[in-house]
């Protein structure tokens, strides 16, 4: 592998790479190209199957129906048996989070080193189940059909982003998911911005279980404006988030599925919803001044109140539309296009397919296709596998790809701070992460037998081995931005691993 690495160092030095960018930005890009181009922008990295289906559809009719998406999710049938068997498909979050409750409940009961082994074993459920939440996320990027659904819904967990590791929130991964982020992926920002507030995910991580009247806690009220609406310098101030901060006061996680105990008066108040609980008993019930607007004692309808006024922000428009265009057409996007979907996003009340039509329409989008930008670990690793095994069984063991992630330094649900991972290429261009690229290619190129394991002792034999990539698929555009010197490089290689480890690891795979 060492030798390898030296041997890809050579041909492909990073000095390499922002010259062949510059060349690929020179070229005139032709029609199949930009299909090719626009298709592997919209997923996680185009495939000869999934090209071909959007040429076959046309790829206006493709890309509306990936905006609009109107079939359910569909995997292959060997790797929906697999999720079905995960422990998130056979058991509730709700369930599992009973089940915790009472381990521990009954532990305090047991001499302390059992009562340190229960523990551990309540702990271990919200590690399984989020490892169960990451298996199941590689599987539907590699194949899932509703590509650009997927896409954004990586994206919204990364910009309202928790920690698993943290406390209990793996127990409540699953439904933060597919119940707060999924569904809303490509909806109203308003609707995805409410599904997170009323997320224990999101309320353990940020500490607002901690907030009650008489002991407020400003920590999510901070970072509701800083990180997922407003953005830093929006507008707000320190009293904004004091009275937020008692807006938000109540909104926590029970410790029961039964309501709590609060006074007759109170009890048409409390809101429950599995796990999430609005309490009463906890909310500041005084008047607020929350962005110059006045919010009475309403109980969880603050709340809702704060998230329309916070979602119908002028700052709000411009912050998500600004990281939507970096996340679309890399790093500083033009302020032409910023400023075409902030309207966008304010005209259609922040419609996140209507905000990306307008990006998809623009003619920066368009110049973009041209030079491509830089993948992120997360891009990088399912872009390789989707083409890589493109036409060949599934391959079963998800962890394999997961733990490529981890390597990388991305690993899923896990970014530490709030404000989720940076998607900058001088975030992921370092030599460091180049050459741990470079295996990963070879990994990837050359490991089928660890893809296709069934479980970590076993050992497939027949694996079937992905062909040539430039050879087998280079007459359908996929390939037609890789430079001469690459395709040199690769008509070298000694093997089919090899040459397929010189097309990943080449500066234009970088590029989606």
């Amino acid at each position: 592998m060492a030798r390898l690495t030296s041997w890809l160092s050579r041909v492909f030095p990073l000095a390499l790479l922002p010259l062949a960018v510059g060349a690929f930005a020179q070229q005139e890009i032709q029609p199949q190209a930009r299909d090719a181009a626009l298709v592997n922008r919209v997923t996680w990295g185009a495939t000869p199957a999934e090209l071909a289906g959007a040429q076959k559809m046309g790829i206006d009719r493709y890309l509306q129906a990936q905006l609009h998406p109107t079939a359910p999710d569909k995997l292959p049938a060997a790797i929906q048996r697999h999720v079905d068997a995960l422990s998130i498909s056979r058991q509730s979050d709700e369930d599992a989070r009973t089940i915790q409750i009472a381990i521990r409940q009954k532990a305090k009961e047991l001499p302390e080193d059992e009562k340190l082994q229960a523990n551990r074993e309540a702990r271990q459920i919200a590690n399984q189940r989020a490892a169960d939440v990451n298996a199941r996320a590689l599987w539907r990027a590699v194949y899932g059909n509703n590509q650009l659904r997927d896409q954004m819904t990586w994206f919204w967990m990364n910009h309202f982003n928790v920690n698993f590791q943290k406390g209990d929130i793996g127990v409540f991964l699953s439904q933060y998911e597919d119940r707060a982020i999924r569904p809303h992926a490509l909806g109203k920002f308003r609707d995805l911005l409410v599904a997170t507030m009323q997320s224990p995910a999101m309320l353990i991580y940020l500490d607002n279980t901690q907030n009650s009247a008489g002991k407020i806690n400003e920590n999510y009220a901070r970072e509701l404006m800083e990180l997922h609406t407003l953005g830093v310098g929006g507008g707000y101030s320190q009293n904004n988030v004091q009275e937020l901060a008692r807006i938000l006061t109540g909104l926590g996680v029970g410790s029961t599925l039964d309501p709590p105990k609060v006074k007759p008066a109170l009890r048409g108040q409390i809101v429950q919803q599995g796990y999430f609980l609005f309490n009463p008993a906890r909310h500041d019930y005084g008047t607020k001044m929350f962005l110059g607007h006045t919010i009475g004692g309403g109980g969880m309808r603050e709340a809702e109140q704060a998230a329309d006024l916070l979602a119908r922000q002028p700052a709000t428009a411009a912050f998500i539309s600004r990281k939507l265009a970096a996340y679309f057409v890399g790093d500083a996007p033009p302020a032409s296009l910023v400023d075409k979907m902030r309207r966008t996003f304010l005209e259609k009340d922040g419609d996140i397919s209507a905000t990306l039509q307008t990006l998809f329409a623009s003619p920066e989008f368009a110049a973009s296709l041209k030079h491509g930008v830089f993948k992120d670990p997360v891009h990088y690793v399912y872009s390789s596998l989707r083409l890589t095994y493109d036409g060949m069984p599934p391959i079963t063991n998800s962890q394999a790809g997961v733990v490529l992630l981890k390597r990388l330094g991305q690993p899923l649900n896990q970014r530490l701070t709030p404000d989720g991972y940076p998607l900058a290429q001088s975030d992921w261009s370092g030599s460091g992460q180049m050459t741990m690229r470079f295996e990963v290619a070879n990994f990837i190129a050359s490991a089928p037998q660890v893809l296709y394991r069934e479980s970590p002792d076993d050992r497939p034999k027949n694996v079937p081995q992905p062909p040539n990539l430039l050879k087998t698929h280079d007459s359908n555009s996929l390939f037609s931005m890789l430079s001469p010197r690459t395709r040199e490089v690769i008509a070298q290689a000694k093997s089919t691993v090899l040459a397929n480890t010189y097309l990943l690891a080449s500066p234009e795979f970088m590029r989606r």
